[in-house]
Parts: structure tokens; sequence; C-alpha cells
């Protein structure tokens, strides 16, 4: 009974052991994910105070007064938990300004005139606003200006772009590495990984070149045809791992049936080989969603949306809080597109089942 017992506090130790493991894992990759998300939606003003405050707050508490200069404006502090002053001015436009752009708390004009007025038969006045979350975000295509919707259009035609030529050549190589034997095989197979040795930015410069030759420079389809050229080797790859966990059996009992060999890898294989394609779109989406470098040297009029937050993040300096809405506005279009085709990952990671 004893030794039955020391067995099953190891197992529950080990158990234990596991689960904290498990757990502080999660934790580091989603804290910081959880931070730049709730630093996303902190005023500029909560984003500089220590400590930060992990969730934002939903409405804002005012004090007013009269100060040296007009009204002096207060804020409530949930850290201190008492009314800090922050600013101290006449003018009901300058104050306006100053709750929108730093407390992310719209107040109008006619409003403060309001409880400017209030101060005449009291000596403190207080008021609550409720806070506008999306405040970094609408700043941070404020601040972009008129390029920021057509960069993301054209972003997404980028990546669409990619996909189809990545998941078309790479495809097709996958295919015949899986299914034909020829000499020098797996010597050609390894040799096109040899592109993804090179930054994107070493083949970025020469290309400027045959772009401008092919007149694709500054445009979606050159920008695609070079992010390509590496896609296409990890695309080569997935998609011949995919095709020879397929029995090739299958194919030729469909064409006993009749089929030719095109319809028999359009009804059958083709189907069976969508998890990896999938896999194949994500990659491929990724990289040139997220191409900064390459993308600064090949465009000049027509950027890409990665360009534009880079330019707005790199411009708003002092501002952490809309560098991280600017963040969130990049990762955005990732989440959902991996959103959609996570049954198709999902399969792949449970293996074909046939």
């Amino acid at each position: 009974m004893t030794e039955r017992r020391q067995v099953n506090i190891a197992k529950s130790a080990r158990t234990t052991v596991f689960y904290i493991f498990v757990i502080g894992i999660a934790a580091i990759i989603l804290l910081p994910v959880y931070f730049i998300i709730s630093l996303s939606f902190l005023s500029t003003r909560e984003a500089y105070t220590y400590p930060l405050p992990l969730v934002p707050a939903l409405n804002t508490h005012f004090e007013l007064r009269h100060g040296e200069r007009g009204y002096l404006l207060s804020v409530y502090d949930r850290v201190e938990g008492g009314y800090e002053s922050v600013l101290d001015t006449k003018d009901s436009k300058k104050m306006s300004e100053y709750m929108r752009y730093q407390l992310a708390t719209p107040v109008t004009t006619e409003d403060l005139e309001q409880q400017f007025a209030k101060l005449e038969s009291q000596d403190v006045v207080r008021f609550s606003r409720r806070r506008n979350l999306l405040e970094n975000y609408q700043s941070f295509f404020r601040v972009s200006g008129y390029k920021a919707v057509p960069a993301l259009i054209r972003s997404l035609q980028i990546c669409a772009l990619t996909i189809a030529i990545s998941l078309s050549v790479g495809g097709m190589a996958g295919y015949a590495f899986a299914r034909y034997t020829f000499r020098g095989k797996n010597l050609l197979k390894f040799s096109t990984l040899f592109v993804r040795m090179f930054p994107g930015v070493a083949i970025a410069i020469p290309m400027i070149k045959i772009l401008v030759g092919l007149q694709f420079y500054d445009r979606p389809i050159g920008l695609s045809l070079v992010y390509s050229i590496g896609n296409i080797a990890l695309t080569v790859w997935i998609t011949a791992s995919i095709f020879m966990g397929i029995p090739e059996s299958l194919e030729e009992a469909a064409q006993v049936f009749g089929a030719t060999k095109a319809r028999a890898f359009l009804r059958i294989t083709l189907p069976l080989a969508l998890p990896g394609l999938a896999a194949a779109a994500m990659y491929s989406f990724l990289g040139a969603w997220n191409e900064t470098v390459s993308a600064i040297i090949l465009t000049q009029f027509n950027p890409t949306f990665s360009v534009i937050v880079y330019q707005t993040v790199l411009g708003a300096v002092g501002q952490v809080n809309l560098a991280a809405a600017g963040g969130m506005a990049m990762a955005l279009p990732t989440v959902i597109f991996t959103f959609f085709i996570r049954r198709y990952i999902q399969q792949m990671w449970g293996g074909i089942t046939i």
C-alpha cells in the first residue's frame, strides 16, 4: 500500500510539474499579446503611468476649479486614488483638444463652457465622460492620412497574388517531386531552399533593375514576384510532403474507372491536399503581409500597408499607445485570414484521413 501511494504521489507530482510548465509557456506567449492589446486602448496619459493599468478605463472623471491662468483641470488617477492636476487654461478649445488627444475622452467646447459657468456658484465642479476606446486607432488612420486604406487594399492584392504564384508554381513542383522519379531529384529539391538563405533586402536591390525593365516597379505584381521567390521553396517542401502522404493508388483506381490523370488529380488528390495547401497559403500570406524592408525599397508612390504602419509608428515618437494600435491594425488581417483557414490547418496537424 505504501509503494502504491508513492507511485501515485510521483504521478501527481509529474502531472503538476507538467501543467505548471504548460501554464508558464502559455503565459509567456499570451501576456505580451494581452499587453499590446491593452496598450492599444489606453489613453496617452494612461500609457505613461506607473504601474501600467491592466485594463483601460471606461470613463474619465474630471475636476474643475479656478486656477492661476484660468480653469484648473484635474483628472482622477486610479493608481493614486485621487485627482491630479493636468492643465491650467481658460481656453475651452485647448482643454477640449487635450481631453481628446491625451485622455481619449471627447468633450465639446459647449459642454466645457457649461461646466465653467457652474464655477461661478461653486468652488469645485466634478463630472465624468465616457472614453472613446477606439481613439488610438482613429488617430493612427488620421495620422497616416488618405494613404492607409489604399495601402491596405494594395497589400491584400499583393498577398493574393503571392499566394496564387506560390501555390501554382510550388504546388506543381511539389507534386512532381512526390510522384515522379528522376536523376538529381533530391539535390534539386534541396536546392530550392538556397533562395531562402539570402535576406529579402539582398534580393530586392538587384530586383529593382529587373522590375523597372518589366515595368513592374512600384506595382503589386512586382512585389508579389519578389515575395514569391522565397515562398515557392517553402511551398515545394510542404506540398511534396502532403502529396507523398496521399497513396498514388487512389489516382490509379480513378483512372481505372475512366478518369483522366488530370481529372483524378483534381477530384481525388487535390481535395486531400487542401490542408497542406492551406498551410502553404498561410505562410505565403504572413511573409507577404509582414515584409517591410523590401517594400520600402521596391515602392515609391504606392506603399504597402506595412510601410504605412512603419512610417506612422516612426513618426509617433513618445506615443507607445499609438504604436500599439498600429501593430494591432497590422496583425488583425493575419488573424482573420488564419481564422478562415484554421479548419484545413487542423486537418493537417491531425493527419489526412482516408
